[in-house]
């Protein structure tokens, strides 16, 4: 190969990859629209790109359903000051996010509030009142 041709394929390459590192779509939450609900702590998946913090929400009639809200990556969280440990498991929470478009249960993590009256919000981290 001829060094024009493989500095040609180099920044092609390089061109090219750019939309593969970019951030990943918050398309499908409603970014007009808020949901608040209560329930109980049931896994906290610190994961990335994104984690997860999935609480059961018990009905007026009785039946559960597990809400996802999903928050940023371990990096961000740990910057404002949330561990995988801040958010045990069976921890009485009030949350608000932007819902699915879909009706899935599920939401973007706005902030929270700890059955003690602390708030924990994911970019800045917990704040009492």
């Amino acid at each position: 190969m001829t060094t024009k041709l493989s500095a040609l394929i180099l920044l092609m390459s390089v061109l090219t990859s750019g939309p593969l590192s970019a951030h990943h779509s918050t398309a499908m939450f409603d970014d007009k629209q808020q949901i608040t609900l209560t329930g109980t702590i049931r896994e906290f998946q610190y994961t990335n790109p994104h984690s997860w913090l999935i609480i059961d929400v018990t009905a007026a009639d009785g039946t559960v359903t597990s809400w996802g809200f999903e928050a940023e990556g371990p990096t961000t969280l740990m910057r404002a000051g949330i561990r995988k440990s801040s958010l045990p498991i069976g921890t009485k929470i009030t949350i608000t996010g932007n819902p699915m478009k879909d009706g899935r249960p599920a939401a973007a993590w706005i902030e929270a509030t700890l059955e003690d009256g602390t708030r924990v919000n994911p970019r800045n981290g917990f704040a009492t009142r």
